[in-house]
């Protein structure tokens, strides 16, 4: 009998055992592989959305991100709290891929650089000379006689016609802290093209020239907000009086135009800078699972159909050109004047000089003084 029952008891035993192997060697059973990574801002709603963990989680992976400015994920992030960085920026990207010797990065979406703004202005700076019709369905701002106005520090006031918008306050497009965020660093690139003779800062020599004249599109302004999301929403909520001109991502805008929430407003408006620059978001992988997420991003249907949902725009043009067609939002189709930014040490460079200006408080005085 108790021969019986060790038999059993064995037997027993040996089973459990061969289901804790089999189930240990089950996907299913310890669930999907978490992820970390640290995104700019404006891609977290997208990875935030059910059906983009839904996606991920369809491939046995848990993607979960916090949010920092790219210049800083470059520069202050302990990066070895990530299996991830995905910057907005190619620059900081290429900073990060060189510092951590990765041999793969990805670029499953970019942005071109924007500006949001309301039909009041818009008409304004039509009469003023700065913006045009591309004759393709959007308008265009002219950095060059944009920047020409900031020097003789125009106010909007003093705008001839302006009955629209009589506000005693600069002619500026608010931007984010071009210390910390990515989107002011991308209108650094292009301002800094124009102020260059319409050239990209190539050499260190031009760095402490080229910073001085376009230090008072930035300096002018004041406070300056750290998140790109932020003075965006400003924008949505305060309307021209807090922000008349916002430099954004353009996906920012088409994401709430796609979305039809009702933020974006009859009279709110979208124009393109000219030149603009791309803003390339690109993810540096750090492990095997991370290189994954970054090639589902730019590979997966699915994946790619929801990113042009939040605006941005993918290898595959149509899932983007059917929600403009769909939603008739002013975007632009083919974007031309389109120029690159300095390299990350250039651009650097230029925000370091920018910075030291702040600092000391030698910032160069446009010619209509205060």
């Amino acid at each position: 009998m108790k021969r019986s029952i060790g038999i059993a008891l064995a037997l027993l035993l040996g089973a459990a055992v061969v289901v804790a192997v089999v189930l240990g060697n089950r996907d299913d059973v310890s669930g999907p592989t978490t992820v970390r990574g640290v995104i700019g801002s404006e891609k977290k709603p997208f990875f935030d959305d059910p059906r983009v963990r839904a996606a991920f989680e369809r491939h046995g992976l848990r993607v979960e991100v916090d949010t920092a400015g790219s210049r800083q994920i470059a520069t202050e992030v302990k990066l070895d709290d990530y299996a991830f960085a995905f910057p907005s920026s190619l620059p900081a990207a290429e900073k990060i891929k060189k510092d951590r010797k990765v041999a793969t990065t990805f670029s499953p979406f970019y942005s071109p650089m924007a500006v949001a703004t309301f039909q009041p202005i818009a008409e304004l700076l039509t009469k003023a000379g700065l913006v045009r019709d591309s004759g393709q369905g959007y308008q265009v701002l002219d950095v060059a006689k944009y920047m020409d106005l900031v020097a003789k520090s125009t106010r909007w006031d003093k705008l001839p016609g302006n009955t629209a918008y009589p506000a005693r306050k600069r002619v500026l497009l608010t931007t984010t802290d071009v210390r910390t965020s990515n989107s002011a660093a991308m209108y650094l690139a292009i301002t800094s093209y124009v102020a260059n003779g319409e050239d990209v800062v190539t050499a260190s020599a031009q760095v402490p020239a080229v910073a001085g004249k376009v230090a008072p599109v930035f300096l002018d302004q004041g406070y300056s907000q750290s998140s790109s999301e932020a003075p965006f929403d400003d924008y949505l909520v305060m309307g021209s009086g807090k922000t008349p001109m916002v430099m954004i991502y353009e996906a920012q805008y088409l994401s709430r135009v796609f979305a039809g929430d009702g933020s974006i407003k009859p009279e709110m408006r979208l124009l393109y800078p000219s030149p603009t620059v791309l803003s390339k978001h690109t993810l540096v992988p750090f492990t095997p699972q991370a290189a994954e997420v970054g090639r589902l991003l730019t590979e997966d249907p699915e994946l790619r159909t929801l990113a042009a949902q939040y605006g941005f725009r993918t290898a595959d043009p149509k899932a983007f050109a059917d929600l403009v067609a769909k939603h008739r939002a002013p975007a632009a189709r083919d974007l031309v004047d389109v120029v690159e930014p300095p390299t990350y040490e250039h651009l650097e460079g230029l925000i370091a000089n920018i910075d030291r200006l702040y600092a000391s408080g030698a910032v160069p005085q446009s010619e209509g003084g205060p």
